[in-house]
This record gives C-alpha cells, structure tokens and sequence, in this order.
C-alpha cells in the first residue's frame, strides 16, 4: 500500500492533504496553527512569493552587507558578486526545502518531524527558533533606531527629554526601540493574512524609495565615476581568498535560516511552480540588487560627507532637510517590519508551538520570540559590521547547514518525497522511530557532528578554515554520516505500520 494511502489524498498535481473525516484533533502533537493546510487554502501565487523575497530582501541589514565586507578588505564589485553567489549558493537548499510545505501543507517543524522524529523535531526547530530570535532583536534595534531618527528630525530635544544616556544610548532610544517591538508584536497578533498583505505593499514601497535615494546620491556626488572609483580594489589584510571565502560563508549564512524554514510560506502556495518560480526570480536579483543600492550610497557617503556611512540611519541624520529624513526614516520603518514578521516572527513562533502543541499557539510562539530578542542584546551584535558579518552570520551557519544536510538526505534520497501526513501528527506513527521519546538518534547524532565539525575551527586554530567553510562543512557532514547511520541501523520510519 502507497504510504499513507488510507488518510490522505494525492491530487494530480501532486498536493497532498488528509482525507475527509481523518481528525487529529486530539493528537497531543496537533493544533490549529500546525495543522496542514488543505487544497482550498493553499492560495500564494508567484507575485506572493516574489513579493515576500523582495521586501526581506529590501531590509537595512542587506544595505549594510556590501558595505560591511567593503570594509572587511573586499572591493565593490567584489562585494556584490560575493552576495551573488552566495545567495545562488543558498537558493539550492531553500527550493528543495520548500517543496514539501506545497506538496503537503505543512510547516517547517512538521517537517522535522518525518527526519528527527515526532518528538526530536524539537531540536532542530528550537535551534533554528533561536538564531530567528536573535534576528528579530536585530530588526527591531533597527526599527527603533529608525523611528528614534524620525522623532529627531521632528523634535530636535527628543533626544534629551528623558535624560542623559542609559548604558549608551538615549533613554528616547530605547523607548522608539520598546515601540517598534510592540508594533511587531501587534502585527503578530492579527495572524497570517496581515502578513501577507504587509509583505505585497511593502516590497514595491521600499524599492521605489531606495532608488529615490540612489538617484539623490549619485547627484550630490557628482554622478557614478567618483562613487566607483571608491574602493574598486582588494584592500584588506592577508589574501582575496582568505576574506573571500568567509565571506562567502557569511552570506550562506544570511538565509540559512529561511532555507530550513520556507515550509512555513510554502504550505500556502497554489502550486510547486508559483514558489519555485517566484523564488528563483526574485531571492538573488533582489538582494544583489538592494546590496549594491547600498554600495552606491555607501561609497558617495564618502565622496560628500568625507567619511563612510554604512548605516543608513546615520546617513539620513545628515540631512537638511526634515522631510527627507522622515520620508528616509518611515521607509525604514516599513522595510524593517516587513522583513522582521516574515523573517524571524512566523518560523519561532511554529517552532515553539511545535514544542508545546498544547500551550503554545502561533500568537503565543511570537511574543515568546520577542521577549527573547530583547534578552540577547541585539544592540551589541550590531556594534560592528565585522563582528555582525563574521561572528554572527558565519557563526551560526555550521549549525543550520548541518540540519539542512539531513532534512534535504532524509527527503530527497531516503522517502522519495513520500510522507505519511497523518502520522506527522501521531506519537506512536510510524515518525516515532520506535523509540520512546519519539526521536530518530541518527539524524540528532548527524546534527551534532555537523556542527561540531563546523564549530571546531572557532576553538582549534589549526581547524579554523573548517570555521571559514561552516555552513558546507555542517551540511555535508551531517548529510553523509545521516544517510550512512540510517543505512546501518535501517530506516523504521517507511516500513508500514
């Protein structure tokens, strides 16, 4: 029997959803917000998805990416075809982990459940819940900082009206940066709909306003020749290859996060070929694209102003003009918010909900993401553009790769794209592995190797080009020691119950 053949039903296409009257209601693993979608529900088109890429991609922490590795020793061009690639590099993992969110309905931690088990999905989805709390601390410090500008440009003493400086910063700071969370959080409470709206006005909005500027820098600068002639060689320490490749590991690194989680968007789309093309067109033209709008103004922050200005909020506090900077200041409001529901809000809050079903809601998962921005201090991963490149992105890729490697081997070589949807949902199904707690050891074993390898080159010098390779080395790693552990101990999980 075809698995899964007595809940299911395959449509031509090759969608799957549960039959009529199949309930997992009860299921201490089901709730409404991890249910899969059905047929009728999964409605993104191509625009959507297009549309969701560009306004992440539209986002200040993509405006700063070129300019951080300019100052990492890389020239402009260089800087952009690093991007380049690296997003070409990172597109591969996010289609083939998309696939089963259209084909079946289901999020990205359901997902997990068919390759670590019903109940050792939680690792990998509180690992990758983590970095996505860590990013959205980052988006709203540049949210915060965005509107902290705008009321300045609007009330030249907003930034002594509460006093002197508090661990740094102006107390108005940290209240624009308690504002735009709780703006966040609103929209997380309004529930999916609103985030799609917000991501199809926001991806034309951003665009039309950043070229704006582009078109305003290249003015004050005297045209393109003078920008370009900024940094249009190698200038860093050491060799191209010894700054190129973590670099390049670094910008894997900047969606690796969504290369795991796109089941979450993906469940909703009307056919493979709507997100698959939607994906491929808009992901790497738009943040070559947005990066290199940032080169271009970077560089003639230089020819201007003198100095370079990485930071758009502190370029546009140069401004004479007041409604410049506010016009500047609520692009980056939108562009930051857009990014940070879709980003970093909709995959913890599924992941946390995965881990407690029963507690945990959708609306629940995103203010615990919040909460959890805030404790790790995303002002500090921002102090500067080598430790934001270097540090954070190419830290945490070793881990998310190794999870990709074994979602991508269980999926694509060991089911044959094959799932039991109802048994997604069950702790004694077939995705239990026959173990007690419900988790497959394997594929937590191959993780942990993955990222071990991956990490090592941090601790051990002589290991440290591991380190400048992180996110291949967890991937591979982790894929070949899962495909060989479960040859070895025997898949369970395809064997009819």
């Amino acid at each position: 029997m075809h698995i899964g053949a007595a809940d299911q039903i395959e449509h031509e296409d090759g969608r799957v959803e549960l039959r009529p009257g199949v309930s997992l209601s009860g299921s201490s693993l089901y709730n409404h917000d991890l249910a899969p979608t059905t047929v009728a529900q999964r409605t993104w088109k191509t625009y959507n998805f297009a549309a969701l890429w560009i306004s992440m991609a539209h986002c200040i922490p993509t405006y700063m990416l070129a300019s951080g590795l300019i100052t990492a020793g890389l020239s402009w061009w260089q800087a952009l075809l690093t991007i380049l690639l690296g997003n070409l590099i990172v597109l591969v993992p996010i289609l083939l982990n998309s696939h089963p969110g259209t084909r079946y309905g289901i999020p990205f931690p359901v997902f997990a459940r068919a390759a670590y088990g019903v109940f050792g999905s939680n690792f990998p989805a509180v690992l990758r819940a983590i970095v996505a709390c860590g990013w959205f601390g980052i988006q709203c410090w540049i949210g915060g900082k965005a509107l902290h500008t705008f009321m300045l440009a609007m009330w030249p003493g907003w930034a002594t009206l509460l006093g002197g400086h508090v661990s740094g910063y102006a107390p108005t700071q940290w209240l624009s940066f308690a504002a735009f969370w709780a703006l966040n959080v609103f929209v997380i409470f309004r529930g999916m709909e609103l985030v799609r709206k917000l991501e199809d006005w926001a991806a034309p909005f951003v665009l039309v306003m950043t070229a704006a500027l582009v078109w305003w820098a290249i003015d004050r600068a005297h045209g393109l020749g003078p920008i370009l002639a900024q940094n249009s060689h190698f200038h860093g320490h050491g060799s191209f290859m010894s700054v190129f490749v973590p670099s390049l590991t670094a910008m894997i690194g900047f969606w690796a996060t969504l290369s795991l989680n796109m089941p979450d968007f993906t469940r909703y789309g009307r056919s493979q070929r709507d997100q698959f093309v939607g994906q491929v067109v808009a992901l790497p033209t738009t943040m070559t694209l947005f990066a290199a709008m940032g080169v271009l103004i970077t560089s003639a922050s230089q020819v201007i102003y003198g100095v370079q200005i990485w930071d758009p909020m502190d370029l546009a506090a140069r401004f004479e003009s007041r409604a410049m900077v506010a016009v500047g200041m609520f692009t980056v409001v939108i562009a930051t918010l857009a990014v940070n529901i879709a980003a970093n809000v909709v995959s913890p809050a599924n992941d946390f909900a995965n881990a407690f079903p029963k507690w945990i809601n959708f609306r629940r998962g995103g203010l615990l993401t919040g909460i959890l921005g805030v404790a790790m201090c995303p002002w500090k991963l921002l102090a500067d553009p080598s430790g934001y490149i270097f540090k954070w992105l190419l830290g945490y890729s070793g881990g998310l790769g190794a999870i990709a490697g074994v979602l991508i081997a269980d999926y694509w070589y060991l089911k044959r794209r094959e799932l039991d949807l109802a048994d997604l949902y069950r702790p004694d199904g077939r995705y239990s592995y026959g173990d007690r707690l419900g988790t497959n050891w394997v594929a937590v074993g191959a993780t942990a190797l993955g990222c071990a390898l991956a990490w090592a080159g941090a601790f051990v010098q002589s290991l440290h080009w591991l380190y400048d390779y992180a996110w291949f080395v967890g991937a591979f790693v982790a894929a070949g020691a899962y495909l060989v552990g479960m040859k070895v101990v025997g898949d369970r999980s395809t064997r009819t119950l």
